[in-house]
């Protein structure tokens, strides 16, 4: 469905507003709407880094004197025309970007912020102390910009350019987050194990939108520097690099009109407490610091989402069109032939130091056959399954997928080769809807890019995925659940939104981890329905299962572990009656 009549109303009366502030305001606001802008820019760039990725950088100011620097180094020293330096200082900030990705990125929990801290304050002295660019006094006599005959001298002319450029990178954004690319980047933020396992390149997202977000900085610094026709360091410090954080988290870290919201409240909060805080106190300092970090606190606590949410509940929610009368469905893997080995595992050994999980397990899959996994708790069948799919990959042994060697391969290749999964421990994004969180299964059945994204040029492709997700999640059985956030379901309609994921994937294996957990008892029927319709058409599936009744009246085959080895394989029938079996289960025969 389209965004409501409301909706699209409001977005033109703020342009309205937008068109008529310059004329209708006084100087002194019009400059506090350009810084405005400025700094929305820089925390669009930090919603999609940190709050969609969960990614979290300190260092965006740098960036943004990477594209202030550049520009005024070119036009200054070497007489280039300003518009030529906006794309140079994109190509330096590009580079520069990519370099310290490869390397930030790397780390995880608290190292990433602190890497970000650390080459932020490098490139911050480096401006400082470079006497091509001027040292710390800075760089003046930059040339403004001009159309045709129009030189942008003024706050006032300036103002259009600067919020045109911010509307149109927020565009861009809501478009690549409403994409195939964007839910890749969302994912990054439930983990990179369950992205990896839906083919998600997870490197590759995120340094990407590490570089997209340093990309933005950029742009913000090439305005900035033909605005205020000098630069210095002092607008590239740590200092600010936390203020634009700040910015994105009070607005709404995670919500693309967050970034305006939040660099308006906080750059007209900041101007008024400098006005007023002296007055009050009887003396001058940087008392608004103090009242910053009081605010965050108070944030942090109570609106962790930020104010935007707030307002956005007054507001109707735009929801995806996921079927679309004559969408062409997805092209399908064709399966294997039925009884045809599609897995075979020998020797498969895992070590976790002095522990041995898995112990020389040897087994095989075919087409068109249910495979059950059993044992007690702790018997390394979860083990097993990582190590299958390349989420954990085993010490030693061998893995062949459909007669190829697989083990030692990312996550990402297996799922590409038609192997897909659900997890022990669920694993969704719960803020996203359930339709969004089943077609990251389908991420390797697309090939449209970033740039196909930001520009809306991806909506065929975009309405067969959704509509292959849909698809899927009415043969699971919740056509009603499609459009809920997937964290408000109960556990067990989570496990279901799992296996439609899988299934978005056209798999010809599925690994299901305790895929019954927290199901009802009609529920587990209609999921033994549809593993049976599945093995039916010629899929081949492994199954961890706790729940015996259900594993027995199901399976074809079934193998027991105990302590990391095979303790016993066989149909069902016989695995019932074998000592060996009822001794781990139940003690003893009685």
């Amino acid at each position: 469905m389209k965004r409501s009549l409301q909706s699209t109303l409001l977005l033109l009366l703020f342009i309205v507003v937008l068109l008529l502030a310059p004329v209708l305001l006084p100087e002194f606001y019009v400059t506090l709407l350009n810084y405005i802008g400025l700094y929305a820019i820089v925390a669009l760039g930090l919603v999609m880094l940190t709050g969609v990725g969960g990614l979290t950088s300190f260092g965006q100011a740098a960036f943004v004197g990477l594209g202030a620097y550049t520009s005024a180094y070119l036009t200054t020293v070497h007489g280039v025309s300003p518009w030529l330096t906006l794309p140079a200082g994109l190509l330096v900030t590009g580079v520069v970007a990519l370099s310290l990705g490869l390397v930030t990125l790397r780390l995880s929990g608290h190292f990433l912020p602190l890497g970000t801290i650390a080459w932020g304050m490098s490139l911050y002295y480096l401006f400082g102390n470079l006497d091509a660019l001027g040292g710390h006094t800075g760089m003046s006599g930059i040339p403004p910009l001009q159309f045709v005959e129009l030189e942008l001298k003024s706050g006032r002319e300036f103002f259009y350019l600067i919020w045109a450029v911010l509307l149109v990178l927020v565009l861009g954004t809501r478009n690549l987050l409403d994409s195939r690319e964007g839910r890749a980047i969302r994912a990054l933020k439930g983990g990179s194990v369950m992205a990896e396992a839906m083919g998600v390149n997870t490197p590759r997202s995120k340094i990407v939108v590490f570089t997209l977000a340093a990309l933005y900085a950029s742009t913000s610094g090439w305005l900035y520097a033909h605005l205020q026709r000098f630069v210095n360091p002092t607008p590239f410090s740590l200092t600010q690099g936390i203020e634009y954080l700040f910015m994105a988290v009070v607005g709404g870290v995670s919500h693309v009109w967050g970034a305006i919201l939040g660099a308006g409240l906080i750059t007209v909060l900041k101007q008024w407490l400098q006005d007023w805080l002296p007055r009050l106190l009887g003396q001058s300092g940087n008392f608004e610091i103090i009242v910053f970090g009081l605010l965050m606190i108070v944030v942090l606590h109570r609106a962790r989402d930020g104010v935007w949410p707030m307002i956005q509940r007054f507001f109707p929610q735009r929801l995806i069109c996921a079927r679309v009368d004559g969408v062409r469905p997805l092209t399908r893997r064709p399966l294997p032939e039925a009884g045809s080995v599609l897995l075979e595992v020998k020797d498969a050994s895992k070590r976790f130091g002095g522990l041995l999980a898995n112990d020389r397990v040897s087994f095989g899959v075919r087409a068109g056959e249910v495979m059950a996994l059993i044992g007690p708790n702790g018997a390394g069948k979860s083990t097993m399954f990582n190590g299958i799919s390349g989420v954990d990959p085993l010490t030693s042994g061998s893995v062949s997928f459909r007669g190829e060697p697989i083990e030692g391969l990312p996550a990402r290749e297996i799922a590409r080769r038609g192997m897909s999964r659900t997890f022990q421990h669920v694993r969704l994004l719960p803020s996203m809807s359930v339709i969004e969180n089943v077609a990251i299964g389908a991420h390797l059945r697309g090939r449209r890019g970033f740039v196909a994204a930001a520009c809306r040029a991806d909506r065929a492709e975009e309405s067969r995925l959704l509509h292959e997700a849909a698809v899927q999640i009415e043969r699971c059985g919740l056509p009603e659940q499609m459009y809920e956030a997937a964290g408000s379901l109960p556990l067990g309609k989570q496990r279901i939104v799992e296996i439609a994921r899988a299934l978005a994937a056209d798999p010809c294996l599925l690994l299901l981890d305790e895929p019954a957990a927290g199901l009802r008892y009609l529920e587990k029927q209609a999921l033994a329905d549809l593993l049976r319709r599945l093995r039916a058409e010629g899929m081949g599936i492994l199954l961890v299962e706790h729940d015996m009744d259900f594993v027995m009246g199901l399976a074809d085959r079934v193998l027991v572990m105990e302590f990391g080895q095979k303790l016993a394989a066989g149909r069902p029938e016989e695995i019932q009656r074998n000592p060996a079996v009822i001794e781990a289960y139940l003690g003893g025969v009685e």
